[in-house]
């Protein structure tokens, strides 16, 4: 591999990375306020592609993407209600397995009205673009995923720092009960943090598809997994820690599928995961929780 082709994947690294770490911070918000893995959260990804399939096709652009990141985001809240709020007091084992089931239940649903048939994923105006920088050529989307992950993750940190929600959220992760009594609103400030982690996971839907051109039932799967890694890699929790997260896992994979070890790519994830919980369990920039007594 020559310098032309390393900084060529490289480019291609950060912006499935970008994707990842869009991905990533919805798992870390709602792991930060409810100490839950949302299993499903893979899927909503994977129904925000569908979503655009089918409001492309009879929307104008600008339109079908404004009504993706709408019913995407409603989708969260949605699931959110029917599938966790009605646990809220319920062991976490509970919960986690009512994630694995929400999962299953969108996949499968997905199969059922869509069929398993990969959809063609349609082509945005401008996205597919080709650019030349010197001797890399690469697609305009390709270029701005990156950038716009940055802006969003500094916007959620503006939100999750400087608001009353936001002050709201932190509460509520730091001590779930004294937040109750304070007179914060559980419900809506989790309802807030299902919405902000589902409308990124619809950004990245489209930044992610675009590239990748098809969207079938089982497409968010191993994405979503590959994020959750992206998030205990960064330390679950922190929004900085999935944008890093994302951004290593995604540059690692791509670099190993272009030296040939394609094979091993989606292995490496997962060895990943497993040596920063033997490692650093909190992950890179996680924080250590003392259990009250």
């Amino acid at each position: 591999m020559n310098v032309t082709q390393f900084f060529q994947h490289s480019l291609t690294g950060i912006s499935v990375g970008g994707c990842y770490a869009l991905i990533a911070i919805g798992y870390t918000l709602v792991y930060g306020i409810l100490r839950l893995i949302n299993f499903a959260h893979g899927d909503i990804f994977m129904v925000a592609g569908y979503f655009m399939i089918f409001s492309f096709a009879v929307l104008p652009f600008p339109i079908a993407i404004l009504v993706t990141l709408v019913l995407t985001t409603l989708l969260g809240i949605g699931i959110e209600k029917v599938a966790y709020a009605p646990l809220r007091n319920a062991p976490r084992m509970s919960v986690m397995i009512s994630a694995i089931g929400v999962s299953y239940l969108l996949q499968n649903l997905a199969t059922y009205l869509f069929t398993a048939i990969p959809q063609p994923y349609p082509e945005i105006p401008g996205l597919k673009l080709r650019i030349q920088i010197g001797e890399i050529s690469t697609s305009f989307v390709t270029l701005i995923t990156p950038i716009i992950t940055i802006l969003f993750v500094a916007v959620l940190l503006y939100l999750v720092n400087k608001t009353k929600i936001g002050m709201a959220m932190r509460a509520v992760s730091r001590d779930y009960e004294a937040a109750s009594l304070m007179g914060i609103k559980l419900n809506k400030t989790i309802s807030f943090t299902f919405a902000i982690g589902s409308f990124l996971a619809a950004v990245g839907s489209i930044l992610y598809f675009t590239d990748r051109s098809t969207v079938f039932p089982y497409s968010g799967s191993l994405p979503g997994l590959k994020c959750f890694v992206a998030a205990v890699f960064g330390g679950i929790g922190s929004i900085p820690g999935a944008l890093v997260g994302g951004f290593f896992i995604g540059i690692c994979e791509t670099i190993i599928k272009a030296i040939g070890l394609s094979t091993f790519s989606d292995a490496f994830t997962f060895i990943v995961l497993i040596l920063m919980l033997l490692i650093k369990p909190t992950g890179l920039f996680g924080e250590k929780n003392i259990d009250k007594v």
